[in-house]
């Protein structure tokens, strides 16, 4: 890895009239590095990266300076026609959100090639559609050639993302910005996709920026980390240092709340971060830290530390166990209830469109043979790669598609839909745009719903009072799932179906998540099935756990003893593939 830097950003900041939402952000990156930014959402993590690349909204404004190594121009500030010449080129980004990323109407592969075509990389049509195919089968999507042949919406949420990925790094880019890249994938893709990156910034000294709430997964890919709050960059330095011993609270508080290893209790931090017009005065973290004082309210200027990062924060006593904080109790064994929701031998086939008129029509399984027993007060997860039937299996649950045989049965038949309510993995598509969240929360409830029963369960979830009177597209991917699960609660339901509850969250906000769905589940006797790709959280909520795999279930029994002893090499695999915060940091 060389020294000179390949990018070099000095004063970044972003007013929204007048209203500053990133101050004063400072960083170089050299080719073959790869920085981490970490924070929660609101921070200011994803407007650091839009600004560098000019793709702030229309009324936000962007100060500073940012120079790429040959780009005779300023990024910052520069005319579209200037940046259109690095965007897709010099630079790629891989976006949070892949269905709102990529073109909902034009087919994956095209997207693909004509981003070649556009730079000049393969000016044929011919050559231009190989590559695209290629780099999807690189990118290991099943079936490349079809991957790409196939709309947006003909692909998982996986897929999909590995499209995006396909997009920016079509040019070999010598710098790319990756937003979230892997929250919509699994473990084992997710260390494909990983290994990848980490592949091309070693390999051909692409410069990687590396947005994630996923702080396990930072420490193994970064070389060195930003964390950010309010805006602003309150710690910075080698990954292993800020990781694995934080000189700041609020890093600190992130480790806290990140940690889902067995018999260990996430604390959330308090509060939520506040507006960037009620930033308090001095530290900006003072109203949430554990060790706050009369001398925060004066900000010192951020030192140089030992290792050559910078520390915004002086107190004394960082290091020490947070006040008021004690260990958790283990959880009390728990004896299962009356079952409410049955499936057996639910089986699932599609039919494929034919090649031509009057040929055989093809058929693809996505689910053989599964069952499933669920009961009141426990928590049931279910594991598996993309396209290993998780979310199919789901919604045969929820009764949003029909079985090709097997049934569903169970206690909440003819309670009506407010005893089964399910949490979608995209928020934003199930949301409606025309509505207000306040409106959204209380549709589920019979009669009028006070604005304080909305109010309670927008706290509950972390989103402040105010948020009632916002529609879904003012509020990040994070919080617009956030609403989606206030909205699953309200009705009290027996049975919650959750499709990938928290992988939009950063780590706090997933602590409180993970509580509130614990708290629920063990308070109001309801039954929780959660689809996720983060064994960690799986481990942490879950009581049992089904481990799928083409459509098949391999593996099921305890979580405990799932994990302590698997038996099947799938399970083995995926347990592998997990990034584990202790041992990056060590090794």
């Amino acid at each position: 890895m060389t020294t000179a830097p390949l990018l070099e950003v000095t004063g970044l900041g972003v007013t929204a009239g007048g209203v500053p939402l990133v101050r004063d952000v400072s960083f170089s990156l050299a080719r073959g590095e790869r920085l981490g930014v970490i924070g929660e959402s609101g921070s200011g993590k994803t407007l650091t990266a839009l600004a560098l690349l000019g793709l702030l909204d229309d009324t936000l404004r962007a100060t500073g300076g940012a120079r790429l190594d040959g780009v005779p121009f300023d990024l910052v500030g520069a005319c579209d026609r200037d940046l259109s010449t690095v965007r897709g080129k010099l630079a790629g980004m891989v976006f949070q959100e892949p269905m709102t990323a990529l073109n909902p109407v034009m087919r994956v592969g095209p997207q693909i090639a004509e981003t070649l075509r556009l730079h000049g990389s393969r000016a044929e049509r011919a050559a231009a559609r190989d590559t695209a195919v290629g780099l999807l089968d690189r990118l290991r999507l099943p079936d490349p050639a079809r991957a790409a042949r196939s709309y947006p919406h003909q692909l998982s949420g996986g897929q999909r993302q590995r499209g995006v990925l396909g997009i920016a790094l079509a040019n070999d880019p010598a710098l790319l910005i990756c937003d979230e890249p892997t929250t919509a994938l699994d473990v084992t893709v997710q260390k494909d996709i990983v290994d990848l990156i980490t592949g091309l910034s070693e390999e051909r000294g692409t410069a990687v920026l590396y947005i994630s709430h996923d702080l396990a997964l930072v420490g193994s890919v970064c070389h060195r980390v930003l964390v950010m709050y309010g805006g602003r960059v309150v710690e910075s330095g080698p990954v292993r240092r800020v990781l694995s011993r934080p000189a700041h609270p609020y890093t600190e508080a992130l480790l806290a709340a990140c940690d889902l290893s067995p018999g260990a209790r996430p604390r959330a931090i308090p509060g939520t971060v506040p507006a960037p017009g009620a930033l308090p005065e001095g530290c900006v973290f003072r109203d949430r830290c554990a060790y706050a004082d009369d001398a925060c309210a004066v900000r010192p200027e951020p030192v140089a530390d030992a290792a050559g990062g910078t520390v915004a924060c002086w107190h004394p006593r960082i290091g020490s166990a947070p006040a008021g904080t004690v260990p958790p109790s283990p959880e009390a064994p728990r004896e299962a209830g009356r079952v409410l929701l049955t499936a057996r031998n639910l089986t699932r086939r599609y039919a494929r469109p034919r090649a031509r008129p009057f040929a055989p029509r093809a058929y693809v399984t996505a689910l053989e043979d599964v069952g499933l027993e669920l009961r009141a007060g426990r928590r049931l997860g279910v594991v598996g790669e993309s396209g290993s039937g998780k979310t199919t299996l789901l919604r045969l649950l929820a009764g949003l598609d029909r079985p090709t045989s097997g049934t569903v049965e169970g206690a909440v038949e003819g309670a009506g839909r407010a005893a089964l309510q399910v949490v979608f993995q995209d928020p934003m598509g199930s949301l409606d745009p025309r509505m207000r969240v306040r409106d959204i929360v209380a549709e589920p409830l019979r009669g009028a719903a006070s604005a304080g029963r909305v109010a309670e369960l927008l706290a509950a979830v972390g989103l402040p009072a105010d948020a009632a009177g916002r529609y879904p597209h003012q509020f990040s991917g994070g919080q617009r799932q956030r609403v989606a699960i206030a909205r699953a609660l309200a009705p009290e339901p027996s049975v919650l179906l959750a499709d990938e509850p928290v992988s939009a969250l950063d780590v706090s906000v997933r602590a409180q998540i993970l509580d509130v769905l614990r708290t629920v589940t063990e308070e109001r006797g309801m039954g929780l099935c959660v689809v996720s790709h983060d064994l960690g959280v799986i481990r942490y909520l879950c009581d049992d756990v089904l481990v799928m795999r083409q459509g098949r279930v391999v593996e099921r029994g305890p979580v405990d003893a799932v994990w302590n002893d698997p038996q099947h090499a799938y399970t083995k695999q995926l347990l592998r593939a997990v990034p584990v915060l202790g041992r990056n940091l060590s090794g």
